[in-house]
């Protein structure tokens, strides 16, 4: 005998015998057949229909229960959609569906949804500032949302638009921070690392030592320098290289140009070891990178300049897309002070890495 078309159940049994496991048919109301992955839920079957269907859904009915959006669906089902004009897609949906589709659909709103709010949301802001005739500066805005513990702009307009943050709160803050930028600029310790420089007092130190340095096993009193191209200090491992002009320079054994110093020149390179401590002290370079942010150079310099017998010599850093990186020039007496500065720089918020160079 032949099938009814609207006879759904016998329509089903006829499918299912064919029907692979992981694929399934459900049918609106009105009788319209969709196949859709196992595991698909009422909400995957509203974006199927349509965006603004599944936009604004709140639930269904299937085979006339009331359910959740997140309800999954079966062989035979009979599905019709329940929506509110006010709802709108949240991120959570995207764990709901498991329809590519859906899935893009619900991202394109919730992109909609985000660039509506921020407008929004600015718009509103900067209604406020102007009524208390405060300018608004993107850098200090920018500190603002970091400091309210904001990873992304956009996450911060939300709160705004949908009324969790009081602007009357955001331009406080503002003004906060603002303040106190303008009254620690000139002492940099609201400053961002962005473009720093400190330049300390000039001093050549590459052949001041009054350290005692053994060359060749028992040598000593003999006349050196320290090389520039990787500045040894006192307890560093060290060789010494007879120069053309007879003279002798002391390298660090980790040189740049160690591997090859040792290829060409094997027969000038001599024992070189520290023997005996003075009052010295060596010019040394670090390589300090992290994230920009307000007070990051005070926190640095504020180490540098409590640390006993550590001069600070200069400070050149460049900033950009929220990250710092630059070098750190400090005086010191040996690779003991050295380390404990590393790693006392290594434990300010914001630092990610500091090496010596």
């Amino acid at each position: 005998a032949a099938l009814e078309a609207g006879d759904n159940m016998e329509v089903m049994d006829n499918f299912k015998m064919t029907l692979a496991p992981e694929e399934m048919f459900v049918f609106t109301p009105k009788g319209d057949l969709f196949k859709f992955p196992a595991g698909a839920t009422v909400l995957d079957f509203a974006y199927r229909i349509h965006s603004k269907i599944g936009n604004t859904c709140v639930g269904g009915r299937v085979n006339g229960k009331v359910v959740p959006m997140r309800q999954e669906l079966h062989s035979g089902d009979s599905v019709e959609i329940l929506t509110q004009s006010n709802q709108t897609p949240k991120h959570a949906w995207l764990s709901i569906v498991t329809t590519a589709k859906a899935r893009a659909k619900i991202r394109l709103a919730l992109k909609e949804t985000q660039v509506k709010d921020g407008l929004y949301a600015k718009e509103l802001l900067e209604r406020r500032f102007k009524n208390k005739k405060i300018e608004i500066e993107e850098s200090i805005m920018g500190h603002l949302v970091k400091k309210m513990g904001f990873k992304e702009v956009s996450d911060f307009y939300k709160q705004v638009s949908d009324g969790k943050l009081d602007p009357n709160d955001i331009i406080d803050k503002y003004v906060e921070i603002r303040n106190y930028q303008e009254n620690h600029a000139k002492e940099h310790e609201a400053r961002s690392a962005e473009e720093f420089e400190y330049e300390g007092p000039v001093e050549d130190l590459s052949s001041q030592s009054d350290d005692v340095l053994t060359i060749d096993q028992n040598l000593k009193g003999i006349d050196y320098q320290l090389a520039s191209c990787c500045h040894p200090i006192y307890g560093d491992k060290i060789f010494g290289f007879v120069t053309a002009g007879g003279g002798i320079k002391i390298h660090r054994t980790d040189c740049p140009n160690a591997p090859e110093m040792r290829r060409r020149f094997g027969y000038r390179i001599v024992r070189a070891r520290w023997s005996g401590k003075g009052t010295s002290q060596y010019s040394t370079t670090l390589k300090v990178i992290g994230n920009d942010d307000i007070g990051i150079i005070s926190n640095i310099t504020s180490i540098i300049s409590k640390e006993e017998k550590i001069l600070m010599r200069s400070i050149n850093i460049d900033s950009h897309d929220g990250l710092f990186s630059g070098n750190l020039v400090v005086q010191l007496e040996d690779t003991t002070r050295l380390q404990a500065l590393i790693k006392k720089l290594k434990m300010v918020k914001g630092v990610k890495q500091v090496q010596r160079i």
